[in-house]
């Protein structure tokens, strides 16, 4: 009997919460992480312009909304949310709450601080994954999905409560950081979305980062780099682990200069491939042999005296224990919070230098 008590308790107390709630269509508030605003529809990554022109995997996983971040103040006791994907994406080898699930950081006496995480439950979600809080005005962030895209999203409040623009206007949004890549970059396999390495580092810089990490799909497309160059980024990083040896070398220096030739002065750093936990039990592997012809690229580009080019090695960057990653090659989060702390100090020292 008391087990019943308690049960019709919380029922009536998650009615009269929902009762109590009202929902904000979260297209009034800015959207960071946007390369450019001509999108097809809001939250998505790559303009409409390149809907003919980019491969149909790289136009798909563009709609993808990884590194996509909604900025909002609110004083409300809890936050609900409601939201629709695009695809309804799963997968097998990665969390649900990565793939297609929100998560909600506040900015905490100047550090980003996590939250909650909104757990998806069908192509609609509702849910309220925080409720009881002191009432106090906050600086919120909200990550979107790594690897499903977004139709709406909502925002729900307590009826009393107040919800409006940041008043604070972090993380910077000027000169932001650039990042191409693979799976690795858009966030494959992080539990949730505010572990992906380019939005732990989007914390840790407080500056806006752009996220064109496209999985298995990193080939160093022109278009995309075209469209890079558009950007006045303070930095651009580029890791492409998808390519063949064949495609670095012939790709490489053309995908550079697109964006050298538009942007003389930006630093472009290339970033050799981590060794997968996978490649030591194997007699041969493709990642050495690539980065051998990354290295032969970026030494090429040093004898012709080209200025502000860098090239990171990643010895050690996922750590040396084989407990990085959720297959032999895609991080968890152990493997991203490894990662963006081996990049952060270095990415930084460039920025400095500039």
């Amino acid at each position: 009997m008391k087990k019943i008590g308690v049960i019709i308790i919380s029922l009536l107390l998650l009615s009269t919460l929902k009762a109590q709630t009202m929902f904000y269509d979260a297209s009034v508030f800015p959207l960071l992480g946007q390369i450019s605003e001509e999108t097809e529809t809001r939250y998505e990554r790559l303009p409409v312009k390149l809907k003919e022109v980019s491969r149909l995997p790289v136009w798909r996983l563009g709609k993808c909304t990884t590194g996509l971040v909604i900025r909002f103040c609110s004083d409300s006791q809890h936050f609900s949310f409601r939201w629709e994907t695009l695809y309804d994406e799963n997968q097998k080898h990665m969390a649900p709450t990565g793939v297609k699930g929100l998560d909600l950081y506040s900015l905490e006496d100047g550090v980003w601080t996590y939250m909650c995480t909104a757990f998806p439950t069908a192509k609609k979600s509702e849910t309220t994954p925080i409720s009881g809080m002191e009432k106090k005005e906050r600086e919120l962030m909200l990550f979107l999905p790594l690897y499903d895209g977004i139709v709406s999203v909502e925002i729900g409040i307590d009826s009393s409560a107040f919800i409006g623009q940041p008043k604070i206007e972090l993380p910077l949004r000027s000169k932001p950081i650039v990042f191409y890549g693979t799976s690795i970059t858009q966030g494959g396999c992080a539990s949730r979305p505010g572990m992906a390495y380019t939005n732990i580092l989007l914390r840790r810089f407080n500056r806006e980062i752009i996220n064109l990490g496209f999985s298995g799909n990193g080939l160093l497309d022109y278009e995309i780099a075209e469209l890079m160059a558009e950007c006045d980024a303070s930095i651009y990083i580029l890791e492409y682990g998808n390519c063949t040896v064949e495609q670095i070398t012939e790709r490489t220096e053309n995908f550079y200069r697109i964006l050298r030739n538009k942007r003389t002065d930006t630093p472009i750093v290339f970033i050799e491939n981590y060794q997968y936990t996978w490649a030591k039990f194997l007699a041969s592997s493709s990642v050495n042999a690539k980065d051998k012809a990354l290295q032969a690229v970026f030494n090429n580009l040093k004898a012709k005296k080209e200025k502000n080019i860098w090239l990171i090695s990643t010895a050690g960057s996922i750590g040396t224990d084989g407990e990085a990653t959720v297959d032999a090659r895609h991080l968890t989060d152990l493997g991203f919070m490894r990662y963006s702390e081996f990049l952060y100090p270095i990415i930084q020292k460039i920025i400095e230098k500039q």
